[in-house]
């Protein structure tokens, strides 16, 4: 494994798994608390991670390598009466707002599924094939390195970022102060 695939794996596994990722965000949240919104036009914690969580499994195994993402795999679009195919980008707000997720607990271990899945796939990914472009929506064509570092890293963090401020709002401690 070169050094750009050890930095996105170990990213990915800091906002994931890391004592200030997603999964240290919503683990302690009761049902009524990860559907919380801060404001009527924002999205609840739980759609907040769960689109986090879905996107990347979403990026990883179907975009770049035309796989069956962990969220079929496993049946949870049936299990948890969710979307097959729609992971939450460009979903109109009255969809994402009325989405419900399971207990904490649940949506946090396929949030380790994800982690579990995705880093020996990208741990295998050469530098050429991270260089190779692919179409990914709504951006258009972008390199595979792109894919990754814009829509699971950098999208990810904002989305976590959204999730701490409410969870202060919730009277939670916030995970990075």
């Amino acid at each position: 494994m070169g050094s750009l695939q050890r930095f996105l794996t170990d990213s990915i596994d800091e906002l994931f798994l890391g004592s200030e990722g997603l999964i240290a965000a919503i683990e302690d949240l009761t049902l009524e608390e990860l559907h919380f919104r801060a404001h009527e036009d924002t999205n609840a914690i739980g759609f907040n991670a769960w689109h986090v969580f879905r996107t990347a499994d979403n990026i990883v195994h179907f975009v770049l390598l035309r796989e069956r993402p962990v969220w079929l795999q496993q049946g949870l679009d049936e299990t948890w009466g969710l979307p097959r195919n729609a992971q939450g980008t460009e979903m109109p707000a009255e969809e994402a707002h009325a989405l419900r997720f399971p207990e904490a607990s649940v949506l946090v271990t396929y949030g380790r599924d994800v982690a579990a899945a995705i880093r020996p796939r990208i741990e295998g990914f050469s530098d050429d094939f991270l260089m190779e472009m692919t179409p990914l929506r709504p951006f258009g064509e972008v390199t595979k390195l792109q894919a990754i570092g814009r829509s699971i890293l950098t999208h990810g963090h904002d989305h976590l970022g959204q999730i701490d401020l409410a969870r202060t709002l919730l009277g939670k401690r916030s995970l990075t102060f």
